[in-house]
């Protein structure tokens, strides 16, 4: 049996307490695969793979059911406004 996007969304949110949650289920609907974006305060002064492991470690019970996890990105609130703000922010020509 496979995990709804729901069932991620809900641990997820519940666990670690995102400003931002993205998830796209990438299994065309079986529930296997997922690719996510994060931002959580929790990831402040964490490396990435730490970030990782908080995700897998938050997302436990729902990995034993999920064959693939793509963790697109995993920010904290400040590097997430950098990046927004980078985004929409045209470059200046000179």
């Amino acid at each position: 049996m496979g995990v709804t996007k729901e069932q991620v969304e809900a641990s997820l949110t519940s666990k670690m307490n995102p400003s931002h949650l993205e998830i796209i289920d990438t299994s065309g609907g079986c529930g296997a695969s997922f690719a996510i974006e994060i931002v959580s305060e929790q990831f402040e002064g964490k490396k990435l793979l730490e970030r990782h492991r908080m995700i897998n470690s938050a997302l436990a019970e729902e990995m034993q059911h999920i064959h693939a996890l793509s963790i697109k990105k995993a920010l904290t609130p400040t590097q997430w406004k950098q990046q927004q703000e980078s985004i929409s922010t045209p470059p200046s020509s000179q």
